[in-house]
């Protein structure tokens, strides 16, 4: 039958979706979707968490990722945002050494972002690209150094419907994947996300092997960070720099999709996997501390990249009170990740690109990174990584009601085409909105009683609560993630059925 696109062909869709990439595509879709279909299978079995005995040898054995590639040898600071026009020409004038160009949690895949956000990247790579606002605004990249580019597509759970290959739905990770290394094989860096296991790693591996293959692109040019943003695959880091070590650039705390995957894997284990209020989980809780230190000690270790999380506030040019306390805390939080040995870490804003980088500039002084700090002292257990009752904090209806009107407002943007939302001055995502959602739903089915009202968290409370909030498609869509007895794994499953 093959491949046939059922989106719309706009203006300029025919430079990326050629003949040569719809090849490519195909041959990757047949070669590795059933692998792909079997690992998503497995990550529905129950299982216990813990270092895995069958790879022990691969944690005690001394070996070393590939060398850092062209671009990635200084990573202190790193922007991260979605591929429109603008976001992409102001990513790329912010100073940042690296922008994570993203087609995943701070983008929604509507077929026009899917395909218009590689227009924009062609044009970005060759220099011609500019944008103008509704009210006249010119935009366009300006000249000197500009960061290195590493995209990040989406992950193995989600599927392309507008790009059928033998009448069957692509993997929106190959989509995304493919179309951007068939266009950029100069520096086909990317960004991993949602792993559970070394064996998802090893597929990835195998699809960058088989792609350069069909490219005549030499074996290693793709590199590869992964981030670290599951439970899972907080026990399988050696394995998964192991499986990509010849395509490996690293590894990212990804610490909002972590919580969120921490809240879904243990939802439903007992009360003393129930964490307080979102925004009162900071990275110094014990089991986020334990997570980050094996991080940086696996990495370096293994001579890999250790990126730190996102910083997700975003100024306000009105309130500078309110700035001058969320900087504060921002130092704070890039001055632990440098003391810690990240090697450069993430924001979510250009104003916050100079915060940063003063941070690593002064913690790295002329080097470029501290893959030389292997952490010798760092011992983490099991039981350190499974410590989320011992995380400070109370469960509060201001709480309950910041992740109602987070998850909805969120869930509103995202089905009309936008991935990343300033709510309260924090960028949020679809990793912010998941910890949302998923947070109510862990509440309501541990019968979590609110330590300032009293009031056990009901699904007639979450209802009120939900119905003082615009928007009624997220609004419904919103209770059926956060309410229904099933779990669904994903918001972004259901909410892609809903768009066009």
């Amino acid at each position: 039958m093959g491949v046939e696109i059922t989106g719309p062909m706009h203006e300029r869709y025919d430079e990326i979706l050629t003949p040569e990439a719809l090849d490519l595509l195909a041959r990757l879709h047949r070669e590795f979707d059933g692998r792909r279909l079997e690992l998503l299978e497995l990550r529905k079995k129950p299982r216990e968490f813990g270092f895995l005995l069958a790879t022990e040898r691969v944690r005690e054995d001394d070996w070393r990722v590939a060398d850092p590639a062209p671009g990635l040898v200084d990573r202190r600071v790193e922007i991260t945002g979605p591929t429109d026009a603008k976001m992409t020409i102001n990513a790329l004038n912010s100073g940042a050494k690296v922008w994570m160009a993203d087609h995943e949690d701070a983008n929604t895949p509507l077929w026009e972002n899917v395909i218009g956000g590689q227009v924009n990247l062609k044009d970005a790579a060759e220099g011609t690209l500019a944008y103008t606002s509704p009210e006249g605004k010119a935009y366009e990249v300006g000249e000197g150094e500009l960061p290195t580019v590493v995209f990040r597509p989406r992950g193995w759970h989600l599927s392309e419907k507008h790009i059928l290959v033998d009448g069957q739905r692509m993997s929106g990770s190959i989509v995304d994947f493919g179309l951007y290394l068939f266009h950029h094989r100069e520096r086909p860096y990317f960004y991993l996300p949602k792993l559970e296991s070394h064996v998802e790693a090893r597929l990835w591996n195998d699809v960058f092997v088989a792609a350069q293959e069909q490219l005549a692109i030499e074996r290693g040019t793709i590199r590869a960070t992964v981030l670290i943003e599951t439970l899972p695959a907080a026990f399988e880091m050696d394995e998964i720099l192991f499986e990509l070590r010849e395509h490996s650039s690293g590894l990212n705390a990804g610490r909002w999709d972590y919580m969120f995957s921490t809240i879904k894997k243990m939802r439903d284990r007992g009360p003393e996997f129930v964490l307080p209020d979102r925004n009162s989980v900071t990275m110094t809780a014990p089991f986020l501390r334990a997570y980050t230190e094996l991080l940086v000690k696996t990495c370096h270790r293994r001579g890999a990249h250790a990126i730190g999380g996102m910083a997700a506030f975003i100024p306000s040019r009105r309130d500078p009170q309110v700035n001058e306390v969320a900087l504060a805390k921002v130092r704070d939080d890039k001055t632990r990740e440098a003391a810690d040995g990240f090697d450069g870490s993430w924001v979510a804003h250009p104003d916050l690109v100079p915060v940063c980088e003063k941070v690593f500039d002064e913690k790295l002084g002329d080097s470029p990174n501290q893959l030389g700090r292997t952490r010798p002292e760092v011992s983490v257990t099991e039981a350190d990584l499974l410590t989320m009752g011992a995380t400070p904090g109370k469960r509060t209806m201001e709480g309950l009601r910041n992740n109602i009107s987070v998850g909805i407002q969120y869930l509103d943007a995202w089905l009309g085409g936008t991935g990343a939302v300033a709510i309260n001055n924090l960028m949020e995502d679809a990793a912010t909105a998941e910890i949302s959602r998923s947070q109510v739903w862990q509440w309501l089915h541990n019968d979590v009683v609110l330590d300032d009202t009293g009031e056990r968290v009901t699904s007639e409370l979450v209802e009120r609560i939900a119905a003082e909030v615009e928007g009624d498609e997220a609004r419904a869509l919103f209770m059926e993630v956060a309410v229904a007895d099933y779990f669904v794994d994903f918001l972004t499953l259901p909410a892609y059925e809903r768009m066009p």
